[in-house]
Formats: C-alpha cells, sequence, structure tokens
C-alpha cells in the first residue's frame, strides 16, 4: 500500500516505522527541518517531506493522487481535521484516519464519516489496525479504541464455517449479519453464508487473531 503519514511526533514516527517495516510504501509529511530524520532512524527507507501536510504542493509531491491511505497524526487537531478532510474529500483517499487530542472533536468528526483516534498510549498499533486491515470496516469504536464494532463480509474462506468459529470469549464475537437485506442476532450454531456482512465486536489487542481468521 501506498500510505501518506501527516506529522512525525511520537505517534507519527511509529506508525510510520511499523508501516514501513511491514512493506508497505511510506511517505511522511513533517513541517520540521531534521526532526523526522532523527525520530525515523536510518532503517527507515520510505520518504520524508518537509512542509505542512494541508498544502496542496506538499500533498501532490507526496503523491496523494495514488494514495491507498492517509494517516494525520500531527500534534495539531486543526491540521489533523483539514488534512484529513482534503485528503477524504477532494483527492478521495481510500483510508483517512485522523489522530485528535480532543474527544469531543473524534465524535463529531466520525459522526461526519471521518475515522479517528484519540489516544495517545496504543496510538501506532490503532492507526496500523485501522489503514492495513483491508477486509474490515471500523464502523466504532468505544473508550479510547479498546473495543470496536468491524464490519466484514463472507467470502470463500468463511463460507459455511459457524459463527462460534469466529468467538473468542475476551477477544471478539459475532453480534449480527445481514442477509438478504435482513439483520439478526445469530447463535452460535449459525452458518455463514457467502455475501452476509458480519458485525462482530472486537477487543484491539485481538484484532490481528481476528485478521488472520478471517483472511484464511
Amino acid at each position: 500500500m501506498k500510505i501518506i503519514v501527516m506529522g512525525c511526533g511520537r505517534v507519527g514516527s511509529q506508525v510510520s516505522q511499523l508501516l514501513n517495516s511491514r512493506g508497505h510504501e511510506v511517505t511522511v509529511i513533517d513541517h520540521y527541518d531534521q526532526d523526522a530524520e532523527m525520530r525515523l532512524g536510518p532503517g527507515f527507507k520510505g520518504k520524508i517531506i518537509h512542509g505542512l501536510g494541508f498544502d496542496e504542493k506538499v500533498l501532490l509531491e507526496s503523491g496523494i493522487k495514488k494514495a491507498d491511505a492517509f494517516v494525520a497524526a500531527s500534534s495539531s487537531d486543526n491540521a489533523n481535521i483539514v488534512g484529513a478532510r482534503i485528503a477524504q474529500k477532494i483527492y478521495k483517499v481510500p483510508r483517512v484516519v485522523a489522530r485528535l487530542f480532543d474527544p469531543k472533536r473524534a465524535e463529531i468528526y466520525e459522526r461526519l464519516g471521518l475515522r479517528t483516534i484519540s489516544l495517545t498510549a496504543m496510538g501506532a498499533e490503532r492507526i496500523f489496525e485501522m489503514i492495513t486491515h483491508s477486509d474490515m470496516e471500523v464502523l466504532q469504536n468505544f473508550g479510547h479504541g479498546e473495543v470496536s464494532i468491524i464490519a466484514t463480509e463472507v467470502g470463500f474462506s468463511l463460507e459455511g464455517k459457524l459463527v462460534r468459529d469466529l468467538t473468542i470469549p475476551g477477544e471478539f464475537s459475532v453480534i449480527s449479519i445481514s442477509r438478504d437485506q435482513k439483520a439478526f442476532i445469530p447463535t452460535n450454531g449459525t452458518q455463514l453464508v457467502e455475501g452476509d456482512i458480519l458485525h462482530i465486536v472486537v477487543q484491539s489487542t485481538g484484532m490481528a487473531r481476528l485478521q488472520s481468521m478471517i483472511e484464511n
């Protein structure tokens, strides 16, 4: 994936390093001259652009027209909101996540369709999950992102399995299935049908395990 990360503070640098280490093509936008290079370290293989993450020239230089994802992780809520909205609305970037310090703002912008994260600890891992778990759409976060409700479509790999096969107490469980334009609450013995839309409640620590089960 081609991913742009706006901001190279503690969270921005961590998520950039994490994405880079997993083989993604990462471009970091940061307005400081040397801090980004120092934070990312010599092992970072991505691109670093100095400038503002909502400046048109900078965004075009970063390759936003071909970006698969945009992460707004600067230290300013206002800058993150502006950058994320430009990426989402003007350049139609498929996956956009904004880090916001003010939880009230996060709630407002989530209602407007902008995926946000307002915590600092666990921030890089949470952003990584939201950006890279392509088969799972995060519909709602609770608390500081420790619990989420995600949606995923049943494909060939899940067809015929039972709800109990996607249930691990304390990590994740299927709470609803939409089939033939109708939703219902399943039992552990409900069999999955290709095309079903599953709504799953998942603990953040179980996201990677759930993704693995969905893919396999």
